[in-house]
């Protein structure tokens, strides 16, 4: 299996000697999985695109620092290529920015949640419509990291999981297309990074919430593998 890796952001200079820039975080969570995995990786930013969408099984879109509705350039360019990636129902997966900004770009609806940001360790509840996945209200816990959220889903999305922070969690258009809000390529060293870089912009309150919720375990490799069997089957 072959995933092309929609970078959508740099890891700041800080963090890439401990943790890698974001392929290589998902390369990581993914290889532990399923060793057998390739992967290539298409800086979006840059305009870098496959010159066939069938060089790879299917396509992840990362994080990024950007918010999906900003008026750049390549995050229009992005939308259309997802647009044209579920015109031919190839497999994708987008998490955080990815996630939302596969709503965007198919007739949903993101922006700034009310409650400001969502950091932490934060806990998922399967849906009815995620039997595939497990058991209605089912639970996984995953890293996030974001001030935006999903408000309406894509044409046509089912909802999977929800979080008490963030409604629209995790998602899925058609057999195709799989979103999640939360980070399963995170491991908590990293996130730390990103509170301690961010506390004065959380503030204390936000950050100590957090910081605390990193002693809870988080199902990435269970998520990883929802995510090779759902670009599988």
């Amino acid at each position: 299996m072959k995933i092309g890796i929609l970078n959508a952001d740099a890891v700041r200079p800080e963090f890439v000697a401990e943790f890698g820039e974001y392929p290589d975080m998902f390369s990581r969570v993914l290889l532990a999985v399923d060793p057998r995995t390739e992967f290539v990786t298409y800086e979006v930013m840059n305009g870098e695109y496959p010159a066939d969408i069938d060089e790879v099984d299917a396509y992840l879109i990362t994080g990024s620092k950007l918010s999906v509705y900003d008026e750049v350039a390549w995050i229009d360019e992005l939308k259309e290529f997802v647009r044209k990636l579920h015109g031919a129902k190839k497999k994708l997966v987008g998490i955080c920015f990815g996630h939302q900004l596969v709503a965007e770009a198919l007739g949903g609806k993101t922006r700034q949640a009310d409650q400001g940001w969502c950091v932490g360790v934060h806990k998922a509840q399967l849906t009815v419509d995620a039997a595939s996945y497990g058991p209605t209200a089912a639970e996984f816990q995953l890293l996030s990291n974001h001030k935006d959220q999903v408000e309406k889903m894509a044409v046509g999305a089912k909802l999977l999981a929800s979080t008490a922070a963030c409604p629209i969690a995790m998602t899925q258009v058609g057999e195709h297309i799989l979103t999640f809000q939360g980070h399963a390529e995170f491991d908590k060293g990293y996130a730390l990074g990103l509170l301690n870089m961010r506390r004065e912009i959380l503030g204390e309150s936000v950050y100590r919430s957090a910081i605390d919720t990193l002693s809870q375990g988080t199902d990435n490799s269970q998520v990883a593998r929802w995510i090779l069997d759902f670009i599988a089957n």
